[in-house]
């Protein structure tokens, strides 16, 4: 089963990126250029992982993720902030917020998507991914 993983991120280059390298691996990709959109995405398409940047055009991740927290169909669903706040707290921050995981940019894309395997249900991870 192809895992579905939706990307909230307002940088044209970073989803760019991140979607290419997601796609190789037979992901199946749904992008959101800011939160809002980025929620109403989650509750429609149910996705198997999120990706969340923090800087966010209106709504700041942080918000983003304490709201897909409080959506009773989404509790379950893996949160990994990929974000530049890289200083003293930024990854506890992520994590209170309702964060999973945490991943600095910039990625890097020889183990990007290696980073992100450990948050999808094996269920739904591709077996040739690495």
């Amino acid at each position: 089963m192809k895992s579905t993983i939706l990307l909230i991120e307002d940088n044209e280059q970073n989803c760019y990126l991140m979607t290419f390298l997601l796609e190789s691996y037979k992901f199946s990709v749904v992008v959101a250029n800011d939160g809002l959109t980025g929620i109403e995405l989650a509750e429609q398409i149910k996705p198997d992982l999120i990706l969340l940047d923090i800087q966010l055009p209106s709504m700041d991740g942080y918000d983003v993720a304490k709201s897909l927290r409080g959506i009773e169909s989404l509790q379950m669903v893996p949160i990994v902030a990929v974000t530049s706040y890289a200083m003293v707290g930024d990854r506890e921050k992520c994590l209170a917020a309702g964060c999973n995981g945490y991943i600095e940019k910039p990625i890097n894309p020889e183990t990007f998507v290696k980073e992100i395997l450990p948050f999808l249900p094996a269920a739904t991870s591709p077996e040739s991914a690495i």
